[in-house]
Formats: structure tokens, C-alpha cells, sequence
């Protein structure tokens, strides 16, 4: 829940400068702008095309695999990938049927390679299990676009395009300090954390961008449990760390599908005295933001397999990104971690996903 106190105007949503693309800025890029013509060549002697993206190419099949969809997030991925492949005429997509399991997940990129797809997009259920398939795949001239988790060879994947978990660690801090300095909740404000598996990198990584964004305004984190991206999780993680701590400023909590049982603890202890943030963007925390229920959630965008399959298209047919004077599609791709509030979840709700 959000705490009931006034908010300012024209709240400052910090934004990181860096290598990372914004993920609407991304999609305009590959698919909407028309180039100004230019007398730039590629290596083989041919001038980039001059039309939009969008406009049909050669007809292009990509395989498409990814993990078992159990949860909202994995959901909207596959969703996401499907509504990226419909826009296009020119794409035929093949979905592997979502799994858990390394080797079944090998076996779907071997059939792809077998039946001589023209691109392969990728979310591995284990990266460095998968690199080896990906790299055959690379080898017999078929490009893999590789997704989130990334494989233990830069080799075995022409483009790689991932969210930043660091980066959402940074902007969950760095709101979480505007929310200090604009409510005068002083050097000793009670910031919580609910993260996610404590095993996995991703976990680390936002914790630690978290942490380095809370320093720099004099912060730090006082009460942190760990869940494990379920609803289930979420509510006994949620609840420990209410009966461990009596007043609470700002609670981060890593996940929105974790954040449906984080929720519920809070409503059945009655508490609503803290800032509420979330992360991810599911379509659930934005309709709490627009009743005043939560504060903000970070976005780790779901429309990522949808941008791998516009870039797999693109590459493919040989095209580049219209709006870089580069001629071919970069190599590696890091989304942006924007914030969602009150002031700007209209824009971000039609890509939130159901928890």
C-alpha cells in the first residue's frame, strides 16, 4: 500500500545514462522510423534500405523457446513474442512448447536447427546449459537472438538483449531517496526489502544497485527477507518482516507476482503506514498505483522475447536498426529500468502483465 501522505506535483522520476536502451526507444528504432537515405554501404556493397522496417521483407521463420510459463511474468513473455510475430507478414513463428528442463529445451533448438529456421530467439532455462545448442545453431548459420539470460559465450548469440537487474535495483533506490527527501522521513527512515531467490545473480544484482543507490543519499537497508517469486512465498516472506518490524518507511519488494502474496500480508496485518514499491510492472501493481494502493513498481520488461523477435527479423533479412547510423543490429542490448508512479502508469499499463 502507499502511505497516505501528500504528494508533490511534479514528481522527478530519476532515469541512469548508460549503455542501456529504453525499451519503447528500442521497438520505434527497429520497426517505425524511416531513414534518410544515405550512400553508406554494408560490406557486401549494398546500401542500406530506405523504407521502413516494417514495410515486408523476405519471408523469415523463427524458432522461438523459452522456460515453462508459470508465472505472470514468463507469461507475457511468450505472449509478447506471438504479438511481435503477428505485425509481420513477411514472419513465420515456431513456438517450442515452454519447459524447465535444459535438455528438453536442447532437443526444441536441435529440431529448429534440423528443420533449417532462419533465425532462433531464445530465453534459455540456463544459460550456460544452453550455450553449447546455441552455438551449433550460430555455427550452422542460423542467428540466435539470445534473451535475459545470457549464455556463458558471447559466440553463441549474434544479439543478446536483456533487462537490468542492476539498473532496477538503482531506480528502486534512487526513488526510494526521493521519497525520503520529499516527505522528511530524515537519516534514520526504516527501508525494507523483500527480494526475490537469494541464490540467483539476478537477486544479487538488484540488491546490490538497491544498496548502492540508498548510499548515496545517506540510506541504507534495515530489514530485508527473501521470497522466491511465488504468491506463496511472497506472503510469508511479507509477513516475517512485519512481525519483525513495527514501523516501516519504504518496503521494496523485487517481483509483482511475488508481490499479489507481499499485498496480502500487508492487508491481513492492517498495515499501510510505508511507501510500497514494487518491481517488474505487472498490470496488477499498476492498477493498485492508480487506486493509491502502492507507491511505484520498476519495470523489468516482459516485452523482451517480443524485441528479440523483431530483431531476429531484422536480422534475418539483413537489415539494421533504422534510426542508428550503424548499418546492422548491435550485439548487445540492455533495456531501461524506468519507474512507474501515478504520474506516468497510463503509458506503462498496456504492457503490464497479469500476475
Amino acid at each position: 500500500m502507499s502511505r497516505n501522505l501528500p504528494r508533490s506535483g511534479a514528481r522527478r522520476i530519476f532515469t541512469r545514462v548508460g549503455v542501456g536502451l529504453a525499451a519503447v526507444g528500442l521497438l520505434a528504432a527497429c520497426t517505425s522510423n524511416t531513414p534518410e537515405e544515405s550512400e553508406e554501404e554494408t560490406d557486401g556493397g549494398q546500401q542500406n534500405a530506405a523504407s521502413s522496417n516494417d514495410e515486408p521483407g523476405e519471408n523469415v521463420v523463427i524458432g522461438f523457446s523459452g522456460p515453462q510459463a508459470d508465472h505472470g511474468w514468463l507469461a507475457a513473455i511468450n505472449t509478447f513474442a506471438e504479438q511481435a510475430a503477428e505485425q509481420y507478414s513477411d514472419v513465420e513463428l515456431r513456438m517450442a512448447e515452454g519447459t524447465n528442463d535444459p535438455s528438453t529445451q536442447i532437443s526444441h533448438i536441435e529440431t529448429f536447427i534440423n528443420d533449417g529456421v532462419d533465425a532462433i530467439v531464445l530465453l534459455p532455462t540456463d544459460g550456460a546449459a544452453l550455450t553449447q545448442v546455441a552455438t551449433q545453431a550460430m555455427e550452422a548459420g542460423i542467428p540466435v537472438v539470445n534473451v535475459d539470460r545470457e549464455f556463458s559465450d558471447d559466440a553463441a548469440a549474434r544479439t543478446t538483449i536483456l533487462g537490468d537487474n542492476y539498473g532496477m535495483g538503482v531506480s528502486a533506490g534512487e526513488y526510494a531517496c526521493q521519497l525520503v527527501a520529499e516527505n522528511n522521513l530524515g537519516d534514520d527512515a526504516v527501508i525494507a526489502e523483500i527480494a526475490g531467490i537469494d541464490s540467483l545473480p539476478l537477486t544479487q544484482e538488484r540488491s546490490q544497485g538497491f544498496a548502492d543507490a540508498l548510499e548515496v543519499c545517506g540510506q541504507d537497508v534495515d530489514n530485508r527477507v527473501a521470497a522466491e517469486f511465488t504468491v506463496e512465498s511472497g506472503e510469508e516472506a511479507a509477513s516475517n518482516l512485519l512481525q519483525a518490524a513495527n514501523e516501516i518507511d519504504i518496503i521494496w519488494n523485487h517481483d509483482d507476482d511475488q508481490g499479489v502474496g507481499v499485498k496480502a500480508a500487508f492487508d491481513n496485518a492492517g498495515r499501510d503506514e510505508f511507501f510500497f514499491i514494487g518491481g517488474a510492472g505487472s498490470a496488477n501493481a499498476m492498477r493498485w498505483i492508480q487506486s493509491g494502493e502502492m507507491e511505484a513498481t520498476v519495470i523489468y520488461p516482459a516485452t523482451q522475447a517480443g524485441d528479440g523477435i523483431k530483431l531476429a527479423r531484422l536480422i534475418a533479412q539483413d537489415r539494421g536498426l533504422s534510426d542508428l547510423v550503424q548499418v546492422e543490429v548491435p550485439r548487445r542490448i540492455v533495456l531501461d529500468a524506468p519507474v512507474v508512479t501515478a504520474e506516468n502508469v497510463e503509458e506503462y499499463l498496456p504492457m503490464g502483465f497479469e500476475s
